[in-house]
């Protein structure tokens, strides 16, 4: 999936290139993501930090997933050009009736598909056999290019989250 995965991503960014995920309540559908898509263009290939171009950034991925990227080699990003960015998914998430700020909803990629679960029910899907420890999560906490690339996707046994749920009780029945 790894390879996969920087195939998605600008090949001219560096490994650390700074990076924002945001998750979607909900995937979209293929109009809408075509419109979220172009807004994302709009804002990435107009992007300035203190009146200076930002080499920036942004599409939606796997139909839930905003992925912002700033290559600050150049230019860096100041906290108004960070705020300016969190507008425009501010902005999309008014327009699409979605929220990209809750973070009890978890991710998976399930037959290629990114499934959301609340945070409270990964238990009940790992015991019902749902999910399993190879079951790939989505890490939201990545911050450069290179995390993004190494850690979004990661088996559920070695993400942030394995640590926290019993995989035991799936295999004892």
């Amino acid at each position: 999936m790894q390879i996969q995965l920087k195939d998605l991503l600008p090949a001219d960014f560096g490994d650390n290139a700074k990076v924002w995920i945001y998750q979607s309540s909900r995937a979209f559908i293929d109009k809408e993501e075509k419109e979220i898509n172009e807004q994302l263009y709009q804002f990435s290939s107009q992007w300035l930090s203190h009146g200076d171009v930002v080499k920036g950034w942004a599409k939606l991925l796997f139909k839930q997933f905003i992925v912002v990227m700033a290559d600050e080699t150049d230019t860096m990003v100041s906290g108004c050009s960070t705020d300016s960015s969190v507008r425009i998914v501010k902005s999309i998430e008014r327009q699409y009736s979605v929220n990209f700020f809750d973070r009890m909803m978890i991710t998976f990629l399930v037959k290629n598909e990114a499934e959301m679960l609340p945070f409270n029910q990964v238990q009940y899907a790992i015991d019902k056999g749902y999910i399993d420890k190879d079951t790939l999560v989505f890490n939201n906490i990545a911050t450069t290019r290179k995390e993004l690339e190494e850690t979004w996707l990661v088996p559920l046994g070695e993400s942030w989250l394995g640590d926290r749920v019993n995989f035991t009780m799936a295999n004892a029945g």
